[in-house]
């Protein structure tokens, strides 16, 4: 007997649930690790930083062959787990999309970080220092008066920056990590023009990571900062020391101090 069309309604309504449910399965963990809970807890940590107020800004993590990244239009500080979007790395479809909500705009820019830089996590915020240095080079107000990359040495915190965001872990003797920037290295990090679409600024920013091969972040003029690491820990870690070297920019500009 032939089904009814009630019966063929209520079959694809049950693979609508079940399809539904191992999507969720993807973002349901209590291990405060998972990038689900990792990106939400991020999000409320930067949030209190000012670096992603109103919605902007943005985060994503790179776990196996999945891409988990947080979506747009939502306020940072009330991120949940269940509002995140998953992507299969290898197709670039995404395996999970919460109905009412949109993907960021940021996605094909996290994953110019993900496939160029073979990063774990890369973080998008909308720091006032960050803005605030691509503006003083705009006006080439330092010497020497570069306009698209931001240059700074001989301060301490520059040795918290990994060649290529993704430097080794190889500890040397004295405790210095062999990937990362010396106190007498000088620390560069391009900047590019804003657009008036974030996923307009996805050619510049892949030039710039291939122009840059030691830069572990892209500043975006009038914007903020893209920064990626091999791991959600060395992303973060490259976020606070960068935000921490634009205040001080920031600073040393005022008081009429050179960066270089």
């Amino acid at each position: 007997m032939a089904a009814s069309q009630q019966d063929v309604q209520v079959n694809n309504e049950d693979q609508d649930d079940s399809s539904t449910t191992d999507a969720d399965s993807l973002i349901r963990s209590n291990d405060p690790l998972h990038p689900a809970n990792r990106i939400s807890d991020l999000c409320r940590r930067f949030y209190t930083l000012g670096w992603v107020t109103g919605t902007g800004g943005g985060v994503s993590i790179r776990h196996g062959n999945h891409i988990f990244l947080a979506p747009s239009g939502v306020q940072k500080e009330m991120m949940q787990p269940t509002d995140m979007f998953v992507m299969d790395f290898q197709t670039k479809q995404y395996v999970r999309r919460p109905q009412a909500l949109k993907p960021s705009a940021c996605t094909p820019l996290f994953l110019a970080a993900y496939t160029k830089r073979n990063a774990g996590c890369c973080i998008h915020t909308h720091s006032q220092w960050a803005v605030l240095v691509t503006l003083i080079c705009e006006a080439r107000l330092q010497t020497p008066a570069e306009r698209n990359v931001f240059a700074i040495k001989e301060i301490e915190q520059i040795k918290g920056i990994s060649r290529g965001g993704s430097g080794s872990d190889e500890i040397a003797e004295g405790g210095r990590k062999v990937g990362n920037l010396g106190f007498y290295d000088t620390m560069k990090i391009p900047i590019i023009e804003n657009e008036a679409h974030e996923e307009d600024l996805t050619g510049a920013l892949e030039k710039a990571i291939e122009e840059w091969p030691e830069a572990c972040a892209v500043l975006v003029r009038r914007h903020g900062v893209y920064v990626w690491g091999k791991d959600v820990a060395q992303a973060k870690t490259q976020a606070e020391s960068l935000d921490y070297l634009f205040q001080l920019a920031v600073e040393m500009h005022k008081l009429g101090l050179k960066w270089t």
